[in-house]
């Protein structure tokens, strides 16, 4: 009772204050209120009744969130990867990685997973890989006589891949939260991607070798159709060169190279492939603006809800017991993680990446960890979480492309899960594999 007489009371407490923001916000995601909903009425309520303050700085925090000019980027990648999602990419990336692995023991699901790494370096979005390369994968992996639990596992987990390997909308998130180059966070991005694919190219092939004749072998391509295959990928494979390769090089910014990636999209699609009309960029614009929306009203409610509770130092009053002041930073990178972990399992990646990162960055300069590393672990999380029951956003994209009920998409996810919690310990203990391309590049 006194608990909540303190709260009734506006008593100024971590504890209290924070059951007095979270409990609305369960009760108001409990009755499908949309996220921005509890995020805002959280914030006021903190205003309100705890600081007697003037609500008009909610507003004055919104505008602030969705201000900065990197954000400029995010509508422009996902304009670009919705154009070659509704064309022909991937399937193009699909043709010229089968033409050269798929003949091989495991070539087939190798395939999908190496074809949604490239597909997320063209994309940045982990849903539109899975319906890209999983509504085309899938009937070839099931008619070579894999189980259906390892293919949709496969499709969803290495779609996620997609969130490390850039142009990656997360990343550009973080990097404006936590004020780090978004540059430096894409060219980091690149060596855990590849790492992961390389991993779960490794368990296919285990997992194919177990099943054993059950797997039937795709005919091998000719040098005719090899050849054929590299001039219909070359296009497709010119995006990421453009993204990462002008970046890395300086020539551009990521805001420039989103920019440009646009305009390649829509040569490609458009004028070289003539695969889409005037109609589909239409539509695909549309698209774009209602999904540009929704993620930057959630940006400004996160970044209000964030200026409220760092004014009110509930982050200090909740991580003191944690102990992270001259903790080891591989405890503190496993506390982000493990925290990010949580909150992405349960809700969607991004309200938890506006929420958690303004609470961690006070932790992460004072410690002197590399902001550049944590984002990218920051990244894998969010990956992991959307790909981990029992709110996957992929496993729910999963299950409406597949028409499959949830209990088998689910089944065959766990030694993916486990790989995924192996590339967490591997970037806690050894960094280098985010950081040896960025500084290589700084040099």
């Amino acid at each position: 009772m006194e608990f909540l007489n303190d709260i009734i009371a506006g008593e100024l407490d971590t504890y209290v204050i924070t059951a007095a923001l979270v409990v609305p916000m369960v009760l108001l995601l409990f009755l499908s209120y949309p996220m921005v909903v509890p995020l805002v009425a959280a914030t006021l309520i903190g205003l309100v009744h705890f600081s007697q303050s003037d609500t008009g700085v909610v507003i004055q925090q919104m505008v602030t969130g969705i201000s900065p000019n990197a954000l400029i980027a995010v509508p422009m990648f996902i304009l670009a990867a919705d154009i070659m999602a509704r064309g022909h990419t991937a399937n193009n990336l699909l043709g010229l990685i089968q033409a050269y692995v798929g003949h091989r023991r495991a070539g087939l699901p190798i395939t999908a997973c190496i074809a949604c790494t490239l597909f997320g370096s063209v994309s940045g979005s982990t849903q539109a890989t899975v319906v890209s390369i999983g509504q085309i994968m899938r009937p070839r992996l099931l008619k070579a006589g894999y189980k259906d639990s390892f293919v949709m596992a496969l499709i969803i987990n290495a779609s996620d891949i997609a969130f490390l390997i850039p142009p990656s909308i997360g990343m550009i998130l973080y990097g404006t939260l936590a004020n780090t180059s978004v540059g430096e966070l894409f060219i980091a991005g690149i060596g855990p991607g590849i790492v992961l694919a390389v991993l779960f190219s490794v368990y296919c092939y285990f997992y194919s070798v177990w099943q054993g004749d059950l797997i039937s072998l795709v005919p091998k391509a000719t040098g005719a159709e090899r050849r054929a295959a590299i001039r219909k990928a070359i296009l497709p494979l010119g995006f990421p060169v453009l993204i990462v390769g002008g970046i890395y090089s300086g020539a551009v910014t990521p805001t420039e190279a989103a920019s440009f990636s646009v305009l390649y999209a829509l040569i490609v699609e458009c004028v070289i492939y003539r695969e889409l009309k005037l109609d589909d960029v239409l539509d695909a614009a549309l698209s774009t603006g209602l999904i540009t929306a929704v993620v930057f009203i959630l940006v400004g409610a996160g970044q209000a809800f964030s200026w409220y509770i760092s004014f009110e130092q509930v982050p200090q009053g909740l991580l003191e017991p944690l102990k992270l002041e001259g903790a080891s930073q591989e405890y503190i990178l496993f506390i982000i993680a493990l925290c990010f972990f949580v909150g992405c399992m349960f809700v969607d990646s991004l309200v938890v990446l506006v929420i958690l990162t303004p609470i961690f960055v006070p932790v992460i300069d004072a410690s002197g960890l590399d902001p550049v590393l944590v984002g990218v672990m920051i990244t894998l999380q969010m990956a992991i979480g959307s790909a981990t029951p029992p709110f996957g956003c992929d496993i729910f994209t999963a299950i409406a492309i597949f028409n499959k009920p949830y209990l088998q998409v689910i089944r065959g996810t766990l030694p993916f899960f486990l790989i995924l919690a192996l590339m967490t310990a591997l970037l806690i203990y050894v960094p280098g594999i985010a950081l040896f391309l960025r500084d290589l590049a700084a040099l």
